[in-house]
């Protein structure tokens, strides 16, 4: 996917009511202050209690990133055609139908379905040299991991039960699903594949450096004595798909802090 840069007007600015019922878009007055639109109080008040001021505020600044941002054809074409697919729209004059019911132009049909595309277009550009480097500091998150565990209260009872898997008295799921006192009783001792760094830290340790089909000796985790074995550890690796999702977490991110600006930034000042 390719994009470069342009200028202009926005693609949902205009829409004529061509006298037929359409909707016409209204005029908003932007505010220099904090380069937000400009709504009266009371409205303001009625978005934030519908929860729908922050959206608001979120799609602006998201206007005002992505503006500029250009696709090539043949994706803003297959772009509209999902979206439409995924709305019910199978036709030009359904598209019509469709946006005078919800009050919106056929751009701004165009610019919801393009809109993922933008932003995946503009993640890779600003934060693409550093996708590699975050997705080293989030590796523990992102290695998926899967393991056989049981939960009990007594250590005796614990060593008990290793050894018998062990030994090959009894299988592990059998054993996870009569004596388990945690939720993996019902799923007969089977934890995930969950990501590696939502599991106990000192589990975390021990299953980095297992090998899968390796039973561990009972460690005891708080009140608890646990026996684990380690079934499956997929490491994540640095590709084009994880390079897009560092690109979005990173997105993510600084469209947070713009949002967080953005609102202080509206704040009324405070009297001395």
């Amino acid at each position: 996917m390719s994009s470069s840069r342009r200028s202009g007007q926005n693609a949902g600015d205009k829409f004529p009511d061509g006298g037929g019922g359409g909707w016409r878009r209204p005029k908003l007055v932007d505010n220099s202050l904090c380069g937000m639109i400009q709504i009266d109080q009371h409205l303001q008040r009625q978005l934030s209690r519908s929860g729908l001021l922050l959206p608001l505020l979120r799609s602006e600044i998201l206007n005002d990133i992505l503006n500029e941002i250009s696709l090539e054809p043949q994706v803003c074409q297959r772009a509209l055609h999902n979206w439409c697919e995924s709305k019910g729209v199978k036709s030009e004059e359904a598209l019509i139908k469709f946006c005078n019911s919800h009050a919106m132009s056929p751009d701004d049909a165009r610019w919801q379905a393009e809109l993922p595309h933008k932003i995946d277009s503009y993640s890779l550009e600003r934060f693409g040299h550093r996708a590699e480097q975050r997705f080293l500091q989030r590796k523990t998150a992102l290695d998926q991991v899967t393991y056989s565990l049981l939960r009990v209260r007594h250590g005796g009872l614990a060593q008990e039960l290793y050894l018998r898997i062990a030994e090959c008295e009894a299988s592990f799921s059998e054993l996870a699903a009569e004596y388990s006192e945690g939720p993996e009783k019902s799923t007969r001792g089977i934890v995930g594949p969950i990501p590696l760094d939502q599991s106990h830290p000192r589990l975390v340790e021990l299953l980095r450096s297992g090998c899968p089909g390796q039973l561990f000796l009972p460690i005891q985790i708080e009140t608890w004595w646990i026996v684990f074995r380690l079934e499956e550890l997929k490491a994540a690796t640095f590709d084009e798909s994880t390079k897009a999702m560092m690109c979005r977490e990173m997105f993510e991110a600084f469209l947070n802090d713009k949002l967080a600006q953005r609102i202080h930034d509206c704040q009324p000042a405070q009297a001395d």
